[in-house]
């Protein structure tokens, strides 16, 4: 049985790997630098959103005082603020207590994430707060898809709720808003036994009022299959500037929206790397700093079939940058600047996951997750990369590169897989 347990002397590791290691954000603008309201759950908005950087003044757009912007999220009845919070990189309570007060509500989370850590100090900021009925709680149940293979669908029901039951202890309360599997990719499992009759169970008996899934891979024939369903009320979609050019998935998107789908965006600010010959030194400036986090922020936003986004941040520079987004999504005159650049679309560097790379890889390894594990490392948070590989069947994880000498496999855009398979090799391998 999935425990996901790792021991005492590792968690110590990945706390100082977070430590020593620059935040997603530095790291991305360090980089970028050189590189070319009915059902709102009582929420009146927050107080406006602090003092943005000096470089970050142009971007921070919202006036004091403006309302946060809220969407209805899908069929739900809920009204959520465009912007909220995804937790799981996040180990700072005053960081959720600042969102908070910023007027974020929705906190996305999972059981998974930091071995429950990550949902005990969501819950118990909101109990501090006395806030729990504003909130609209998402979390997740893994069960990686080797061990759906191997267990029952009586089994697997069981350990999905037993999973969950944990994820409500640990979040001090009865219910959550939203329960999510987490990690789909192949479209069977949105069918599979025992993640449906557990999800119908759970929802029945009101310990999560609605249910969806997060999904990073071949995510246009996941959305679809669920559209088609009826039984999904929200997914969790990863969705970023990297990817205005896939129309297939923009289609599926729209459609999924159409059918009452919630749709929230997750990794719109997803670290990225950029080519730092690309750009002049004349226009280097326009990609540091704060513009290009509100800037893309704004850019998956400006879509209208995403109900909200829960950008990452680590830092209270980096929560104050998204709040101000939340308030008003115009872009400034250097924010169209940059999002016009055709640099900046050539430059970028992000995985989208659309599993071209798979049939390039002669040893048949699972290129796309290696590659989500090595933006988990990048962010960084050692353990959801190690989770990440752990859920690969053998062979198809980084033991599958073992007997390569050098990486065949070949990315239709501009990732270099190799180096970022040699990076996890030392990590992990």
């Amino acid at each position: 049985m999935y425990h996901g347990y790792v021991s005492p002397v590792l968690e110590k590791e990945e706390h100082m790997a977070r430590s020593r290691t620059l935040n997603r954000r530095e790291f991305m603008t360090r980089t970028l630098a050189g590189a070319g309201a009915a059902t709102f759950l009582g929420c009146k908005g927050g107080p406006p959103a602090g003092p943005a950087r000096p470089d970050a003044a142009s971007s921070a757009s919202a006036a004091p005082g403006q309302p946060v912007i809220t969407r209805p999220l899908g069929r739900t009845g809920l009204v959520v603020p465009v912007v909220n919070m995804g937790v799981m990189n996040a180990d700072n309570p005053d960081l959720v207590r600042r969102a908070y007060e910023l007027g974020m509500r929705h906190f996305d989370t999972a059981a998974g994430y930091w071995r429950g850590k990550n949902e005990e100090m969501i819950g118990k900021v909101l109990a501090d707060l006395g806030a729990r009925g504003e909130a609209v709680i998402a979390t997740k149940v893994n069960i990686p898809p080797a061990q759906r293979e191997s267990l029952s669908a009586v089994e697997l029901k069981a350990a999905f709720i037993r999973t969950f039951e944990g994820s409500l202890r640990r979040l001090r309360t009865d219910h959550v808003e939203i329960l999510h599997i987490h990690d789909i990719s192949r479209v069977e499992d949105l069918g599979r036994q025992g993640f449906v009759e557990a999800l119908a169970e759970l929802k029945e008996q009101k310990k999560a009022r609605f249910v969806g899934f997060s999904t990073h891979t071949n995510m246009a024939a996941c959305l679809d299959a669920a559209a088609a369903s009826g039984f999904f009320d929200v997914v969790l979609v990863a969705y970023n500037y990297a990817m205005q050019d896939d129309a297939a998935l923009r289609r599926s998107l729209e459609a999924a929206a159409a059918k009452g789908i919630g749709l929230v965006a997750m990794k719109t600010q997803c670290m990225q790397s950029w080519y730092k010959d690309m750009i002049p030194s004349e226009q280097q400036a326009l990609y540091s700093g704060a513009i290009v986090q509100t800037a893309v922020l704004k850019w998956a936003l400006r879509n209208d079939f995403i109900a909200c986004a829960v950008p990452g941040f680590t830092s209270f520079r980096e929560l104050e940058e998204d709040a101000a987004a939340a308030r008003d999504l115009e872009y400034t005159e250097a924010e169209k600047r940059f999002l016009a650049d055709r640099k900046i679309k050539l430059a970028m560097a992000h995985c989208v996951q659309c599993g071209a790379c798979r049939p390039t890889c002669p040893a048949g390894v699972d290129t796309p997750t290696l590659m989500r594990a090595h933006m988990y490392l990048r962010y960084p948070n050692v353990f959801q990369a190690r989770e990440a590989l752990a859920g690969l069947a053998p062979g198809k994880g980084l033991d599958g590169c073992a007997a390569c000498a050098s990486c065949a496999a070949r990315c239709r855009g501009r990732i270099d897989i190799g180096k970022r398979v040699g990076q996890l090799k030392l990590h992990f391998a």
